[in-house]
């Protein structure tokens, strides 16, 4: 059965129906009759941010915790200025759906010279950006508009990545055909053959392995894949890692938790027992440059199964169409039948991994800077944080601290972009708002998306935010120009800006050059009644223990003998 709806209705209502609550953006003169419609609609809230970039930030943020969101541009300047932070939710499989309004049909039809575009007539430019940064792309006509939006709605729920909808602003309200009722979009499923041949192939290599071990990554996040995961892992006592892109994908308080994997980065015990392995089960297992150690990560090739989201390599063997939720399932109801039936191979037990020497370690915790902040810091988190570390020095030492239960870690480790976690901050507060959401981010990400600040106390929320001002680009310095004019940057009175963008009494601002001074501003962050900005002041050359290892690493890698001198 069918009925009408406007576009722009059906839109909204298919939104709901997956678990959209907030759609973040800029208001623009093609997008202002959706908005009308957002305005009216219970349920479903705009959230305005200060530009499109910081939008598409906030809603990955916002994402990572309910599973799904949206952001709202205008044609052109808005698209464009959201597409570094849908490519980054890409890279790290968020699903966000990225709204445009776009010129009206008739002008996109005749080819139209209007502002927002290059004036040459060109409309299908931004599509073709896009469509390098999305799973599906559709511009709504009303001839399939409910057609399209089912498809590119459902290839993000089904992929868990972005995608892309053009809404031209005079087919917004126009009534057309559509589903009477609303479904969530079915999963793919598996192919059975392939299923049951990936189900045997993995079941004979747990039979004979006595060294097994598990290695997570992000897809474990993407797909809500933790329970089933986390049972493999005890019933046949696996002990687990996470890549870093991975981190908090199962709870690191789990006696089977070794530590982060990160190839010789990673703990000597823990780099020894993934290279003596007999059985690497990896889920979604991809080995980036800055998150394996630089490409240091060994193991026999023929010993690894990588459970991917919709394929599964097994040694030399692939077996295509088989979903990761699928081919776990059908293992768990194998191990279950097979326990009671006969006595496997017991594994070797998994020893305690003790972490290397990084962030956490208690050392010269008297002496002020980053080694005995972050030592503090690791005794500061509890059960159920949300803990957002931008990239540079705080991702570096929050992604080997030991997470307490029920945590949520929140980070960009591939798309790497600086500043994204104080839009997403936004997002994931408005999200989870009633945990406490801590925020670390140096001095040079903060200056990159400042203004979204003006948004977290405008909405009254009551994150801890630990802002790093090393005065510069630290991390950088690390890899090249300790020295280098090119790596400062504008020393802002940062601990004032709560002030300047926000109500007076929305904020409790902080500024820390000591262990005495950290404590006490611990003390007012441990059950915030309001923002908390604690501006942290450290040297520019200070950073968590092993930071400059890894910018030799990097500086090595990138330039050569060149970086040498």
């Amino acid at each position: 059965m069918t009925t009408r709806k406007s576009v722009g209705t059906y839109l909204i209502e298919r939104l709901m129906a997956l678990g959209v609550r907030r759609i973040y953006g800029v208001p623009g003169d093609y997008n202002l009759e959706f908005l009308e419609l957002i305005e009216r609609t219970e349920g479903i809230s705009f959230v305005g941010n200060c530009n499109e970039l910081n939008a598409a930030y906030a809603a990955d943020g916002d994402a990572r915790l309910s599973g799904l969101s949206a952001v709202l541009t205008t044609y052109g300047v808005g698209d464009l200025s959201a597409l570094s932070a849908i490519a980054g939710a890409y890279a790290e499989g968020v699903p966000v759906i990225m709204i445009s309004g776009v010129p009206p049909l008739h002008a996109i039809t005749q080819r139209a010279l209007l502002h927002h575009t290059l004036a040459d007539g060109n409309y299908e430019n931004v599509m073709n950006c896009y469509s390098q940064f999305t799973v599906a792309q559709a511009r709504l006509l009303p001839q399939d508009a409910a057609g399209e939006i089912d498809r590119v709605l459902g290839a993000a729920w089904r992929e868990k990545r972005p995608v892309y909808l053009q809404l031209p602003s005079d087919t917004c309200c126009v009534s057309v055909q559509v589903p009477a009722t609303q479904d969530v979009p079915a999963p793919c499923g598996s192919d059975p053959v392939q299923l049951q041949a990936a189900v045997a192939n993995i079941m004979e290599r747990l039979a004979h392995a006595t060294r097994p071990v598990l290695l997570l990554d992000a897809l474990v996040r993407r797909f809500d894949l933790h329970e089933r995961v986390g049972k493999l892992s005890r019933m046949l006592d696996i002990p687990f890692a996470t890549l870093p892109t991975g981190k908090g994908a199962l709870c690191e308080t789990d006696p089977n938790y070794q530590g982060i994997y990160s190839g010789k980065a990673s703990a000597p015990a823990l780099y020894e027992r993934v290279r003596t392995a007999d059985c690497v089960i990896g889920l979604g297992v991809r080995f980036v440059d800055a998150t394996s150690g630089y490409f240091s990560y060994a193991f026999d090739p023929a010993a690894f199964i990588n459970i991917q989201d919709f394929d599964t390599r097994c040694g030399g063997d692939v077996f295509m169409g088989v979903a990761a939720a699928d081919l776990l399932d059908a293992i768990l109801a194998q191990v279950s039948e097979r326990s009671a039936a006969q006595q496997a191979p017991t594994p070797a037990a998994p020893q305690p991994v003790t972490p290397p020497r990084h962030a956490t370690d208690t050392q010269d915790a008297a002496n002020w800077g980053q080694p005995a902040f972050w030592a503090r810091i690791q005794t500061f988190l509890r059960q159920g944080d949300v803990v957002l570390a931008d990239n540079g020095t705080s991702l570096v030492a929050l992604t080997h601290m030991r997470l307490p239960a029920q945590c949520h870690f929140v980070s960009q480790p591939i798309w790497a972009a600086i500043g994204y976690t104080l839009p997403a901050l936004l997002g994931s507060l408005n999200a989870g708002p009633k945990r406490r959401h801590l925020l670390f981010i140096g001095d040079g990400s903060f200056q990159m998306t400042a203004q979204e600040l003006s948004g977290v106390l405008r909405a009254r929320h009551k994150p801890v935010i630990f802002l790093l001002n090393n005065r510069g680009y630290t991390i950088e310095r690390m890899i090249l120009g300790e020295t280098a004019a090119y790596n400062d940057i504008a020393n802002w009175d940062y601990a004032a800006l709560p002030g300047a963008m926000g109500p007076s009494d929305a904020a409790v601002c902080l500024r820390v050059n000591s262990m005495a001074e950290l404590e006490e501003a611990l003390k007012q962050a441990e059950d915030p009644q309001r923002l908390v900005f604690i501006e942290l002041g450290f040297a520019p050359m200070d950073g968590p223990t092993g930071i400059t290892t890894f910018g030799g690493v990097v500086r090595h890698y990138d330039y050569g003998a060149f970086g040498e001198g």
